[in-house]
């Protein structure tokens, strides 16, 4: 069972996919062929991870029709402009064996990225993207680039779990009509994610590990969840949260979890924007 969201344009997205942030190359090919065998079929990769190829390998080997995936990866900062981004889009489609990319995104929001993103519209009306967005771009970058575009950005891709739940980005996107997606829903267990008193206390009442609560609220909170994990135990238990609904009270509780800040980064940070540029 999968439960989907439908893109500003019509496109079919599942809630639920699976990440491969940090999934070394090498790994990456049997990761998600494990993933694909357990149900997920959207994968969410990046140029910056540098494992399209393991993906595309996953792709073709997996036996599944193209059209039953739903791919998704990103432009990084030393591909932004017009030029560049257009080379690379090429690049992750060779990488990745395909001939169109589900959901092409900006990974961040530096460089260019207004000439990544009329290559990406282009790209769009050529049939090699059914949709395009943007990752990492706080409410008023996102409200910008919405304004001055053609087609307006179908997603943005944020830091979203219990700790930080993207209240005020939410109202945004959701007023313009972008679905907000979450990377990190686990925030890489930091702040002792895993043992957080209201996941396991909640988790307990449906026989369901904190992890899986944590997915689950996400999921209601009508936020596109990629979990990611080199484990196929894990894989399983984050793909099994179809069948369990928490209550109106059980979500205010996980609601009063959040404290609106980032636990990684933030682009209003100048040492963090000096790391970004270091990237380039």
């Amino acid at each position: 069972m999968m439960d989907y969201v439908t893109l500003n344009n019509g496109v079919k997205m599942p809630k639920l996919g699976y990440g491969v942030y940090q999934t070394p190359p090498e790994e990456t090919e049997r990761c998600v062929l494990e993933a694909i065998r357990n149900g997920y079929r959207s994968i969410d990769t990046a140029q910056a991870y540098g494992n399209e190829e393991g993906v595309g390998n996953a792709i073709v080997k997996c036996g599944l029709p193209r059209e039953e995936l739903f791919i998704t990866t990103k432009i990084w900062i030393s591909n932004a402009g017009y030029e560049k981004a257009k080379v690379s889009i090429e690049e992750s489609l060779k990488k990745l064996h395909t001939s169109y990319i589900d959901l092409l995104l900006i990974h961040q929001p530096f460089g260019d990225y207004y000439g990544s993103y009329r290559a990406m519209e282009e790209a769009y009306k050529e049939g090699k993207v059914r949709a395009i967005g943007v990752s990492n771009f706080y409410p008023d970058r996102f409200l910008d680039i919405n304004h001055f575009a053609e087609v307006k950005p179908a997603v943005n891709q944020v830091e979203t779990h219990i700790f930080q739940q993207q209240k005020i980005a939410k109202q945004y996107l959701k007023k313009h009509g972008a679905q907000i997606m979450s990377w990190g829903p686990f925030a890489e267990g930091k702040n002792d994610y895993f043992n957080t008193p209201a996941l396991k206390e909640i988790g307990a009442k449906y026989g369901k590990s904190p992890a899986q609560v944590a997915l689950r609220f996400l999921l209601q909170s009508d936020v596109v969840v990629i979990p990611k994990s080199v484990h196929e135990s894990r894989m399983q238990e984050n793909f099994n949260v179809f069948d369990f609904q928490l209550t109106a009270e059980e979500m205010a509780q996980l609601e009063q979890l959040d404290t609106g800040k980032s636990l990684f980064f933030s682009h209003y940070d100048p040492e963090t924007v000096e790391w970004f540029m270091t990237l380039a």
